[in-house]
C-alpha cells in the first residue's frame, strides 16, 4: 500500500498532522510506504496500537527502503534494519546501532478516531 496524500489543515503548533490511513489497514509486524506532503515516509505498527514513522530513505545507502525493512528489538527498544546492508536502527529516536555515524529522522506519530496521523 502506497498512499499519497495532499497537506492537510494544521492541528499542532509544532508540526502538521497528516492523516495517512485507518490503523486497521496498516498490518502490525509490516512495514509500509506513504507519500505525505512530498515526502516518503515509512510506517511501522508493532503492537495493536502502536505506530512509528520515519524516513524512507536508507541513511546509508540513500535508497528509499526502510518501509521493506525487518521490525526487531534491542531490549525493549524497537528497531527497524535496513533490507540493503541490515543497519539497525531505533524506530523512536533514529539511533543507529550498528554504525553511530547513521541516523534515521523519525516523525511522531497518534492514532486519532482509528486513523493513523504523522507529524511533519
Amino acid at each position: 500500500m502506497t498512499v499519497i496524500l495532499d497537506r492537510a489543515e494544521d492541528l499542532a503548533t509544532t508540526g502538521t498532522w497528516h492523516r495517512v490511513c485507518p490503523l486497521d489497514e496498516l498490518e502490525p509486524a509490516w512495514g509500509e510506504a506513504a507519500l505525505i506532503d512530498g515526502r516518503q515516509v515509512a510506517l511501522f505498527r508493532t503492537a495493536p496500537g502502536e505506530v512509528y514513522a520515519v524516513v524512507q530513505q536508507d541513511p546509508a545507502t540513500f535508497a528509499n527502503v526502510m518501509a521493506r525493512g525487518i521490525i526487531g528489538s534491542r531490549g525493549s527498544r524497537p528497531t527497524i534494519a535496513s533490507p540493503l546492508h541490515k543497519e539497525v536502527y531505533d524506530l523512536e529516536t533514529g539511533e543507529c546501532f550498528t554504525n553511530p555515524e547513521l541516523k534515521l529522522a523519525t516523525f511522531a506519530t497518534r492514532v486519532v478516531d482509528g486513523n493513523i496521523e504523522v507529524e511533519l
